[in-house]
C-alpha cells in the first residue's frame, strides 16, 4: 500500500488586478510559506463545497467557485497531494486571518517575491503567463 493522496481545493481569488494569498501558520506543515487559501476535502463533500467551507473557516468570506484553473500532483516526504486550483469570486466579507498567519493581496509582479511550497511551482508559472486574469474588468 502506498501513501494515500490528500485531495485539496484551493481558491484563486482576484480583485482589482491582485490575487489573494495566505501565509501558513508557523507550526503547520510547510509553516511560514505562502499559499492559496483552501484545504483538504472531506469525504462527504465536493471540491467546490470544500472550498466554500475552507475559505469561510480560514478567512471569514463567502466565495462563488468557478472553473478549475489547474490540478497539480506532488509528493512530499510522507505525503502526497492532489491540489485543485479553482477561480473564485469574492461575494461577501473582507478576508481576515482567522485560521492562517496572514493574508495579502499581491500583483502579478509581486507574486514572485513570496515563498511558496514546491507543489505550487507549476501553478505559479501558469499564473504568471495568464495575463488576462490579472486585468481589471472594465468599469460599468
Amino acid at each position: 500500500m502506498g501513501t494515500p493522496t490528500l485531495e485539496v481545493a484551493a481558491g484563486l481569488v482576484f480583485r482589482a488586478g491582485k490575487l489573494l494569498i495566505t501565509r501558513r501558520k508557523a507550526d503547520a506543515h510547510l509553516g511560514g510559506l505562502w499559499e492559496f487559501p483552501g484545504g483538504k476535502r472531506e469525504a462527504h463533500e465536493t471540491l467546490a463545497q470544500c472550498l466554500v467551507r475552507e475559505l469561510h473557516e480560514e478567512l471569514g468570506v463567502t466565495v462563488a467557485v468557478g472553473e478549475l484553473f489547474a490540478s497539480v500532483r506532488h509528493a512530499y516526504p510522507g505525503r502526497r497531494v492532489l491540489l485543485n486550483f479553482f477561480l473564485c469570486q469574492l461575494i461577501r466579507g473582507e478576508p481576515q486571518p482567522l485560521d492562517c498567519a496572514a493574508v495579502q493581496w499581491v500583483s502579478r509582479t509581486e507574486l514572485r517575491e513570496y515563498a511558496f511550497p514546491a507543489a505550487d511551482a507549476q501553478l505559479l508559472t501558469k499564473l504568471q503567463a495568464a495575463g488576462a486574469l490579472w486585468s481589471e474588468p472594465p468599469a460599468g
